[in-house]
């Protein structure tokens, strides 16, 4: 199946980065992949959440979500692969965290990722998503993290917005539909 490049968002300073048109009917897969996603503050979140509202663009579907990581520390410490309930969405309308914790203010202090959401303009079922992220996280350790969940609507989704927990961000997002 062929990747065709819909929209690529360069923020620069920017508190949040969305994409409000061409996910539709077209494509059955929409694939966000970011690099270089740098915060401009120490111990930030990056997150996303997705509004089906064509107007106003309300980013509060409600969501159920799980989160995993595993990480490896520049001292060499014990890698660690462990669940983490605190990052999971439980029938919420909070942005959900793809990178915890991450890095800030440094050159080496970014994260890339990609995140996959499936069907957003069938209004049958509800609209399932996953993302995989590799950054520096706070603690001079290299981090993995695993989200994996639905947006509980049958209303097609029609927008996406990533942006930081506090503060500003900048990076490369691109927007691919997959068919």
């Amino acid at each position: 199946m062929a990747m065709t490049l819909l929209a690529t968002n360069e923020p620069s300073g920017a508190a949040n980065s969305s994409f409000t048109s061409s996910i539709d009917s077209t494509y059955k897969l929409y694939i966000f992949k970011w690099v270089d996603v740098d915060p401009a503050t120490d111990n930030v979140d990056f997150t996303v959440n997705f509004s089906d509202d064509t107007s106003s663009h309300s980013y509060d579907l409600t969501k159920t979500t799980t989160f995993f990581w595993a990480y490896h520390s520049e001292a060499d410490g014990t890698p660690v692969l462990a669940y983490r309930a605190a990052n999971d969405i439980a029938s919420g309308t909070g942005y959900q965290i793809l990178q915890w914790e991450s890095g800030g203010g440094e050159n080496d202090e970014a994260g890339a990722g990609e995140l996959y959401l499936f069907n957003p303009s069938n209004t049958t079922y509800v609209k399932h998503f996953y993302a995989t992220s590799q950054y520096y996280q706070r603690e001079s350790s290299s981090f993995v993290t695993r989200v994996g969940g639905y947006c509980n609507t049958t209303a097609a989704v029609t927008a996406v917005d990533f942006k930081m927990s506090s503060g500003n961000f900048d990076g490369i997002i691109r927007m691919y539909g997959v068919g």
